[in-house]
């Protein structure tokens, strides 16, 4: 199951950047985020940061490591729990002076968490149109 938003904003590659590369800022404009800490690292490959989430009613708890830092320009991380692995990924491109953000969540579910996924297309829809009302919300303010 995919989702992916592109959002523009004023707000200079750089700043946007800086924002999104730190992924406690999370509960700022992805409203079904409860919780991030960062438990180790810099924000760079490698980081680690643990997450709870609220999705469909149900509260989920995911480790994600930071796997690709390109500043400027891209920040990706692997989520990960008994029953899905998230791949959040945020491009970061210049448009005029400001920024074009191009955010992708991917999840593959495990185990019998698999039956369940073509009934919840809905809830994903959901839950992108919320994070991209969130995201464009958050970077205005940059």
């Amino acid at each position: 199951m995919m989702i992916q938003r592109t959002v523009e904003t004023q707000a200079a590659p750089a700043a946007v950047f800086d924002y999104l590369s730190d992924f406690t800022r999370t509960t700022e404009w992805d409203p079904g985020t409860v919780s991030t800490v960062r438990v180790e690292g810099d924000g760079g490959v490698g980081t680690v940061y643990d997450n709870v989430s609220e999705f469909n009613g149900r509260k989920t708890e995911l480790r994600y490591t930071v796997v690709d830092h390109v500043p400027h320009a891209l920040v990706r991380l692997r989520g990960e729990n008994k029953t899905v692995t998230a791949i959040d990924t945020m491009e970061i491109a210049a448009v005029g002076d400001g920024s074009s953000v191009t955010y992708t969540a991917d999840f593959t579910f495990k185990g019998v968490a698999k039956l369940v996924t073509p009934f919840l297309g809905g809830a994903f829809k959901k839950l992108g149109d919320e994070a991209e009302q969130g995201l464009r919300e958050a970077l205005a303010k940059l």
